[in-house]
């Protein structure tokens, strides 16, 4: 459900707009699926992440930004669109199987949580074992939940380490699959020798609580250098691929030398 870039002087409703119109709005947008590869760091397709472009019928070459719409739009569009990406990649099943690569597919915490009303949803999700699901922002459980509740769709991986809510109080709630560190918080790192040292040792402690770090945002060669001497164990940035249409998926790069 991510994107990085925005067109500006998108005409989106203001705040003070009647709230019909402003709900018709959102719920007019239309959406396109991509997707970006993740390599190891010895550079071997790990897994894709799924992306979402969203656009309205109004500016259909203007981009809005994923995080808003996703933030606009009722639990039950964001179910929706996340059965659309199920549907989608449930077709390429065959890629994922043969190549042994992993979907991650971003999904909020109220969805997490709506997920588990949805019986249709849990029949779709319970055969696909190639699917995981990155929250794009730790959700802290209800007092009555647990670990076994909030994972009963698989390994879940944890996304943007290092902003928000994504930080180290949400590594003792839940044991995540991977987690991925944020851009700004490698780019911020490296700046000085204290802080790639730091950086290292960043990723030492990390592992202890998954599987593997993946770093985001990796944008030159000089970075992916610096990621594959890290703790690592994986990457995604524009160096190593941009966001692609699903339609060429059959041909992405299975290892990135």
């Amino acid at each position: 459900m991510k994107l990085t870039s925005v067109i500006p002087q998108l005409s989106i409703p203001a705040p003070g707009i009647a709230g019909l119109q402003t709900q018709r709005y959102w719920l007019e947008c239309e959406r396109v699926y991509t997707y970006q590869p993740i390599y190891t760091i010895e550079g071997r397709l790990m897994a894709i992440e799924i992306l979402t472009v969203v656009t309205h019928p109004a500016h259909p070459h203007q981009r809005i930004a994923p995080d808003r719409y996703f933030s606009e739009v009722p639990v039950s569009q964001r179910i929706t669109v996340l059965k659309e990406q199920l549907q989608m990649l449930v077709l390429k099943q065959s890629f994922f199987i043969q190549n042994q690569i992993l979907a991650s597919v971003n999904v909020d915490g109220p969805t997490l949580m709506a997920m588990r009303q949805d019986p249709a949803l849990k029949a779709l999700i319970e055969p696909i074992d190639w699917l995981r699901f990155e929250l794009v922002e730790h959700t802290r459980l209800p007092q009555e939940s647990s670990y076994a509740s909030i994972c009963e769709f698989g390994p879940l991986w944890l996304d943007d380490f290092g902003t928000g809510m994504a930080n180290f109080s949400s590594l003792s709630e839940v044991r995540y699959d991977y987690i991925k560190v944020a851009r700004d918080l490698f780019v911020m790192l490296r700046k000085t020798p204290e802080g790639r040292n730091l950086f290292t040792l960043l990723l030492q402690l990390m592992n202890r609580y998954c599987r593997g770090v993946i770093v985001e945002g990796v944008e030159t060669e000089e970075e992916w250098q610096d990621v594959q001497e890290s703790p690592a164990f994986a990457a995604q940035g524009y160096f190593l691929s941009r966001p692609v249409p699903m339609k060429t998926l059959d041909d992405v790069v299975i290892a990135f030398s």
